[in-house]
């Protein structure tokens, strides 16, 4: 019981006290009529709320299986759909972070040097890197030679040439990389006219 009941029982118990005093009344007979009548009704609120039910017609049942079905469906879909677009972000992701090391692969391979060996251990370490980056399903984005798309490259010169078309990219400072239709990285590019 809340607080505020229990107020209101006890200043109807003394208001009764006093009214049986004042009648003459024996106090006690009147306390268990009261409870008595409590009794009854707590009895009669609980038995209320189970005449309100009524049982539904077999259609409404199935109705509201079907609904509770259709529902469910929908919750383990989406639940699939977010699940995969997690696992291809975090897999975006981590791919992300070893670009810089395909970056400085580049950077030593375009370096003059004497020593050939050198040169074929450099040439080997990045046909192994992108290879692995293949078999993680990575696509180099295509971008000497090519129009430029904003949704694909990252324009960070431009250069007026009138033998290039237009907007056609004509060098890249920056491979861009993408894992199926995420891009991973934009290409990094001087776009002519």
């Amino acid at each position: 019981m809340s607080d505020e009941k229990k107020t209101e029982e006890v200043i109807e118990e003394q208001n009764e006290a006093q009214t049986e005093e004042k009648a003459g009344t024996p106090r006690e007979e009147k306390k268990e009529k009261t409870k008595k009548e409590k009794a009854e009704k707590k009895k009669e609120e609980k038995a209320a709320p189970q005449e309100e039910k009524k049982p539904e017609s077999p259609q409404g049942q199935s109705d509201a299986y079907l609904r509770l079905l259709a529902e469910y469906d929908n919750y383990r879909k989406r639940s699939q759909r977010e699940k995969d677009a997690l696992y291809a972000d975090i897999k975006a992701d981590t791919l992300l972070k070893f670009l810089p090391v395909y970056d400085n692969l580049v950077r030593a391979l375009n370096q003059h040097t004497e020593d050939e060996a050198y040169r074929k251990g450099i040439e080997m370490i990045m046909t192994q890197f992108c290879t692995t980056m293949e078999k993680l399903g990575v696509e180099k984005i295509e971008s000497l030679g090519k129009t430029f798309d904003p949704a694909l490259h990252n324009a960070v010169m431009h250069v007026d040439d009138e033998t290039k078309g237009e907007n056609e990219i004509v060098e890249v400072f920056q491979e861009g990389f993408r894992l199926g239709d995420k891009v991973i990285r934009f290409a990094m590019v001087k776009v002519a006219n």
